[in-house]
């Protein structure tokens, strides 16, 4: 039977969610406990965001989830194709027009009998579509983001690889507990020779004399951070890829961070020192401004046939 989408009946209309072959609401997904991609954080993710009624930048998120598996050696049987109509599959049964989408393959556990080695574990995806989440809300990022360079240490890309999105949060978690008692909103991690890398969910730049900076090292390659950089190509704006001392980091002009779920998000505070006048700075916002101008001029967009029928069993 086809499943209705109208959101007065829609049974998924608080988010939907995909495992390993079958669709449901997003409040009856579970997997096993015994599988590794739960005990063992052996599973690798993707996150894309739907905004009025559009995927942003779709094919380079599932550009990027598969090189994540490829490099854990994670083989689903979906093919990105497939993929990436599961997903529109998902926000097209929910009917969100807003919405944070989330795609995970997680490494299960080898069948009885065979070696207790993950190349023997069967693989599967699961995914889910939720109301869109932001990672700060409105009357944070007006007043721009307070951040502090936490005492904890990023992981090492030679432990685990940064660029390849994981479930290995120990490190940031603990710098968001040292946000929170030096009454920051967020933590920014250094690596071990002392420069910026990132932070809980988002990357992160620094503009010095007008020249913007990101790190080139120890953090995920963001699909908005590459948006950023297109932005400052278009605008004429210099914009490098290079090690930020801490240093350099505290004593910027203007900081700005930027994820899938929030966007640019300018900074207006540095383990306590204020930049500018206590607001975001001028270069942030006008790289903030001209990004959701873009977007709304579907920029890098794929949008979700909404009209397309589904049935679910």
């Amino acid at each position: 039977m086809a499943e209705p989408t109208a959101p007065a009946a829609n049974r998924f209309a608080a988010g939907a969610a995909y495992v390993d072959g079958r669709f449901m609401p997003v409040g009856e997904a579970a997997i096993p406990l015994t599988d590794w991609g739960y005990r063992r954080s052996d599973v690798t993710y993707d996150v894309v965001g739907v905004w009025e009624g559009c995927f942003f930048r779709l094919d380079d998120h599932i550009r990027r989830f598969r090189a994540s598996m490829e490099a854990l050696h994670l083989k689903p049987r979906e093919t990105d194709e497939e993929i990436k109509a599961i997903l529109e599959r998902l926000v097209r049964l929910s009917g969100l027009r807003s919405a944070y989408v989330a795609m995970d393959c997680l490494r299960g556990v080898p069948m009885p009998g065979m070696p207790r080695h993950p190349a023997y574990a069967r693989n599967y995806i699961a995914a889910f579509a939720v109301p869109w989440v932001s990672v700060a809300g409105k009357e944070m990022c007006e007043r721009g983001l307070h951040l502090i360079i936490a005492d904890t240490r990023r992981i090492p890309p030679e432990s685990v690889e940064p660029r390849v999105k994981n479930f290995h949060w120990g490190d940031l978690t603990r710098g968001q507990f040292e946000a929170l008692e030096r009454g920051a909103d967020f933590a920014v991690l250094l690596d071990a020779d002392g420069n910026v890398t990132e932070g809980a969910g988002f990357n992160v730049f620094s503009i010095t004399g007008g020249t913007v900076a990101t790190p080139e090292r120890g953090a995920l390659d963001g699909v908005t951070r590459l948006s950023v950089m297109e932005l400052c190509e278009d605008l004429g704006i210099p914009c490098e890829v290079r090690a930020i001392s801490a240093e350099e980091f505290r004593n910027a002009d203007e900081i700005f961070t930027c994820t899938t779920a929030g966007g640019i998000m300018p900074a207006s505070r540095i383990d306590g020192r204020i930049m500018g006048n206590d607001r975001p700075g001028p270069l942030s916002m006008r790289l903030h401004d001209a990004f959701w101008a873009k977007r709304a001029q579907g920029w890098h967009a794929a949008p979700v046939d909404y009209e397309k029928v589904d049935e679910v069993g």
